[in-house]
Formats: C-alpha cells, structure tokens, sequence
C-alpha cells in the first residue's frame, strides 16, 4: 500500500511541475536574471510556484501533526537541531547556485528526465556524482573524529 501511494505522489507532484513549467530549465533562469526586469523578459511565475508550494506544506504540516502517528510509520521524525552551521548554509548555496547555473532542481530534473531532455540527464548525473562526493568527505570527516583503540 505505502509503494502504490508514494507512486501517486510523486505522480501528482511530478504532474504539478510539468504543468507549472518547472521542467524548463529557461524558466528558471529567466526567474532569476532580474537585470531582466526592464527589458521584460524576467519570469516571475516561479515565485507564484514557491508561495503554492509553501501554502501547501504549511497547511499540511498542520494537518498531519495533529494525528498522534503518521499513517506510514510508527512516528513523527522531525528535525532536533536548532542551530545554524555551516553544512546547514554552504549547502543550501550549493544548491542555489546549481539550480541557478543548472536551471533544474532535482524533483524536476527527474520529471524533465520523461521527456527524453539530455540536459536533465547531465544535471541528474552530475547531481549524483556531488552527492556521492559528499557522502565522502561526510564518511571522512566522521573517520578523522573518531578514536580508535588497539587492543
């Protein structure tokens, strides 16, 4: 049952993207040249998807954790940590600026994958390819931190 639904989610979430045009990867650029503006080619239709796309989850969240357990696993796993550190900013401006550069995101990168789009291949193997570097140099910085005892 959790396959079939997670399957129509992503359906319907992958359906919203194509619809909304964020398969484009123009679109998103032509979104954030804002020396655009007077010429008027700037798009601002991405900044009505992000609003829907916030309204939605803030309605949602609500929603869902007035339930006592969600409806696929036994609890609620919500973030703990509270503090702003570096992984929690260079990592969000990583992405930024792949996205900006890229002009795909992963969710529609892999909707964009559907239409036979070549750029989206390339921005999924290379998105890919960074967070397997990633994961290395987190494996890394994990081994550096801890003590090994020789017996």
């Amino acid at each position: 049952m959790s396959l079939i639904t997670q399957f129509l989610i992503g359906l319907l979430f992958g359906s919203g993207l194509t619809l909304a045009g964020m398969t484009n990867p123009q679109k998103i650029q032509n979104f954030l040249d804002v020396a655009a503006i007077p010429s008027g080619t700037w798009d601002p239709s991405l900044a009505f998807v992000m609003a829907a796309g916030t309204l939605v989850t803030y309605l949602g969240y609500k929603l869902v954790l007035k339930r006592k357990r969600p409806i696929f696993d036994t609890q609620f796993h919500l973030p703990k940590k509270k503090s702003l550190d570096a992984p929690v900013i260079v990592g969000p401006a990583i992405f930024g600026i792949g996205w900006g550069l890229g002009g795909f995101c992963p969710g529609p990168a892999f909707t964009a994958l559907g239409t036979g789009s070549s750029q989206a291949a390339i921005f999924i193997v290379a998105m890919l390819g960074g967070m397997v570097a990633a994961r290395l140099i987190a494996l890394k910085r994990i081994g550096e931190k801890t003590v090994t005892v020789k017996a």
